[in-house]
């Protein structure tokens, strides 16, 4: 089964996150008001459920403690 993307939206009413590791190059793609990235970091992004970001951090365990932090179940 295929699930759609309002359906992932709902996934977990706002209590489902999942977590995103990603380049400098990529974030500043996806996160183009962030400034002064380094060039050549990998990065972690913290997403909700329907692919808003939430977190943008240097560490997997940074973006762990964000989604602690706001009572976010992570997903694989």
């Amino acid at each position: 089964t295929i699930i759609s993307e309002i359906e992932l939206a709902r996934l977990g009413d706002g209590q489902v996150a999942y977590i995103k590791s990603m380049t400098s190059a990529e974030a500043r793609r996806m996160f183009p008001s962030i400034k002064g990235l380094p060039r050549g970091a990998d990065l972690f992004a913290l997403h909700a459920a329907d692919g808003t970001p939430i977190a943008l951090t240097d560490s997997r365990q940074a973006a762990v403690g964000h989604a602690l932090d706001g009572e976010l179940e992570i997903a694989s």
